[in-house]
């Protein structure tokens, strides 16, 4: 099922609620990068992240070195953002913080 595509106007304000990230330069994708204390921690946020994202059925492009773990939020069916990759996002941000 497509998702509503936001626009740039909408991203840009959907961003604005979410810290540490930001837009990518051609307004496709949001991007952050996570860094923990070691190495089990950034894997076992990569691990709760994993679980949420297959819920909704929507996976991050990420890559892992040592204890930093950089994101790239997009939909790719959509052709941009939509709710569902700052959806994402917030819970990344929640599970980063604990």
């Amino acid at each position: 099922m497509a998702r509503q595509k936001l626009d740039r106007k909408e991203a840009e304000e959907a961003l604005s609620e979410l810290e540490g990230w930001e837009l990518a330069d051609d307004g496709t994708a949001i991007r952050r990068r996570f860094v923990f204390s070691n190495f089990n921690e950034a894997f076992g946020f990569m691990v709760r992240v994993a679980l949420a994202a297959e819920k909704l059925d929507h996976h991050p492009e990420w890559s892992n070195v040592y204890k930093t773990v950089d994101v790239k939020l997009t939909t790719h069916s959509s052709g941009g953002l939509t709710e569902l990759d700052f959806k994402l996002a917030k819970k990344m941000n929640a599970y980063a913080a604990k």
